[in-house]
């Protein structure tokens, strides 16, 4: 039945029951589903035949020029897991079919629209040379020791010319500060490695050529030519600017500089090397498989110093600071997913995710061109400071064991697509997630809904201003209701495929997906009520002084009390008492948290977990405050100057 606020109802407060109660009838019903004997399947988290070189190395190096150089094997096939800690003494792992009641839901069972997978690039699939897809290493030095190895490996066959490529994003400026410190490690190495070996004495002074080149919207070289120059060099990586356009074109960077030096390097009779230092997955996606067919044309391996991604999705956000103000912004750099499309929510029942949970593996477009080209993507842990939410300070490693079965496709996107469609259970999901994608996000959706979003903050503090920003909000989570239904019946519908994926990740994926829409119900439902409660009961700002309301996560859920429970029942002829309908409701919030729990216990130690943990933390709740905001303006002063990352 589809409702005019505006027309139908005369009464803001009437016509916020209304859309409270879309949610409420849908939740009056219970519907019992039988439940189907207990499955348990043992899943063994290691075969026996599991060579030992897919254990990624967890490397701690020292940053100083070492005495004698060890020399290790680049290149060798690999499957590590991106971010992995060494193996935990648990090996199995126990899935279970979890059976929960429902509530009587009858939504139109129809497909989603989802927009088009065209995506740029060709499936170029795994050749013969692959690299290692991620090591973890505590900071830029232990890094470069690994670098000084690949090095020296690839100088007993040929000499050498290194192209260290720089991201030019402003959040990127410490390290370059950092890269330029401990560079040098890498020449002392060379030089004494030189001296050491007469296999590389034999290539004489220049054995080691380095170009310095950075990027952001367009590539910069530094380095008239290739140098062995080490002041030169340092000089060069001064010289790499902060980009103001906040655009980071790194696939085409990387497949421009090789592209430009690779004539030279055979003339040369020289080996192509690129390092790529980076904190972002970079704004060119489309062009990764540019990238490794002019690297693997070149024979060149690409190695990345890089950060994690953010598990499921695009965004991270950084602290900015306008010194003059002292004022605070948070700026959204590009930081995933750590698969060719997101697998998970981009949602998170009120508005677009804003948190920086860690994903246990590198950013897609990295870890896919190290992989393919024979390079390797080392994951630099380590505390960032301004980086925003809850976990941006918590760079834990996630259990190997725990990990083992989760990881990612390394696939390109056409044949990622092209999988992911042919498998029911896999495109209902991702139908539910592009949905459901309040970004605006062209590679990766193409389209999004804006209306998703909905406003929490910033509401006006007299009641009659409050009511008229509050309405369309309402009238948006009413909408955003109804998606959500649609998105629990569409995974409903395929839960009993659930069991027959065999991919575990995809799995988890479903799980985490349908517990988080289950509590999304909830949170819209109490927003709602929240709502309802402040336009009808709006107390007095406990500052004198503030000017504006603001829903907060976190409150305890209201429970509709007799005067709000009197004109739910009339605006919808609910028969129900009041004690049934709220035990009701309250036997719902119970069933959303336990399915998160059971996420949670499903699949420990892992960032599905983590994001469950993440739900159940912020819950369904809503609590109003007042505050101050910018009585003078410098805060809109000071927006003019954030500055794109």
């Amino acid at each position: 039945m589809q409702i005019s606020i505006r027309k139908s109802l005369p009464s803001f407060a009437v016509s916020l029951l209304v859309n409270a109660g879309l949610l409420c009838g849908l939740l009056l019903i219970p519907r019992f589903v039988a439940s189907p004997t207990m499955e348990l399947m043992l899943e063994s988290v290691f075969s026996e035949d599991t060579p030992q070189e897919e254990l990624t190395r967890d490397l701690d190096l020292e940053t100083v020029a070492a005495e004698t150089v060890n020399v290790i094997a680049g290149g060798a096939p690999s499957t590590a897991v991106g971010a992995s800690s060494q193996p935990a003494p648990v090996a199995v792992n126990v899935q279970k079919a979890a059976v929960m009641q429902e509530v009587n839901v009858r939504p139109v069972l129809y497909d989603l629209a989802v927009p088009s997978n065209e995506v740029l690039g060709e499936d170029l699939g795994a050749g013969e040379i692959v690299g290692e897809v991620g090591a973890m290493v505590e900071g830029y030095g232990a890094a470069m020791g690994i670098v000084t190895q690949e090095i020296i490996r690839m100088m007993r066959q040929n000499r050498v010319t290194v192209i260290w490529l720089f991201d030019e994003s402003g959040s990127l400026e410490d390290d370059r500060r950092e890269i330029r410190e401990n560079y040098q490690r890498v020449y002392d190495e060379l030089g004494m490695a030189a001296v050491q070996d007469a296999e590389l004495k034999r290539g004489g002074s220049e054995q080691v050529l380095t170009i310095v080149a950075s990027y952001g919207s367009t590539l910069h070289l530094h380095t008239p030519r290739p140098t062995a120059d080490i002041e030169q060099i340092r000089a060069a990586i001064d010289k790499v600017p902060v980009d103001q356009s906040g655009q980071e074109n790194m696939c085409q960077a990387i497949a421009a500089v090789i592209k430009d030096h690779k004539q030279a390097a055979v003339r040369g009779k020289r080996k192509l090397a690129v390092i790529v230092v980076s904190d972002e997955s970079g704004d060119d996606g489309q062009f990764v498989e540019q990238s490794v067919a002019e690297a693997r044309a070149a024979k060149a391996p690409v190695y990345f110093m890089g950060r994690e991604s953010t598990f499921g999705y695009p965004y991270a956000h950084q602290r900015w600071v306008d010194e003059p103000t002292g004022e605070e912004f948070w700026i959204r750099i590009r930081r995933g997913p750590e698969t060719p499309f997101p697998e998970c929510l981009q949602w998170n029942g009120l508005h677009s995710r804003w948190d920086v949970q860690n994903s246990g593996f590198g950013p897609y477009e990295q870890v896919r061109i190290a992989h393919e080209t024979g390079g390797i993507f080392f994951v630099l842990p380590g505390n960032e400071a301004t980086l925003i939410g809850a976990e941006a300070n918590d760079r834990r490693k996630y259990e190997f064991h725990a990990m083992r079965e989760y990881q990612p496709d390394l696939i390109s996107r056409p044949a990622y697509v092209q999988v992911r469609n042919s498998n029911r259970f896999r495109s209902v999901l991702w139908q539910v997630i592009a949905r459901l994608n309040p970004n605006r996000e062209e590679l990766l959706f193409g389209e999004h809904d804006e209306l998703l979003n909905l406003r929490n903050e910033h509401f006006k503090l007299l009641n009659a201003e409050f009511r008229e920003q509050a309405l369309p909000e309402v009238s948006k989570a009413a909408r955003a209701m109804n998606l959500n239904e649609e998105g629990i019946a569409l995974l409903e519908s395929v839960r009993p495929l659930r069991d027959k994926e065999p991919s575990v990740r995809w799995r988890a994926n479903y799980d985490l997906a349908l517990a988080q829409l289950y509590m999304f119900r909830l949170r819209l439902y109490q927003y709602l009520l929240a709502m309802d409660v402040h336009a009808n009961h709006m107390p007095l700002p406990q500052n004198p002084q503030a000017n504006e309301w603001n829903f907060w996560w976190g409150g305890q859920p209201i429970v509709p009390d007799e005067q709000q429970f009197e004109r739910l029942a009339k605006a919808f002829q609910m028969k129900m008492p009041r004690d049934e309908y709220i035990k009701m409701v309250q036997k719902e919030e119970r069933a959303a948290v336990e399915r998160l729990q059971a996420v949670v216990a499903d699949h420990p130690g892992t960032p599905w977990a983590r994001r469950a943990e993440t739900e159940l933390n912020l819950g369904f709740g809503f609590r109003v405050a007042d505050r101050l905001w910018d009585p003078t303006g410098r805060r809109s002063e000071a927006e003019k100057r954030v500055p794109r990352l």
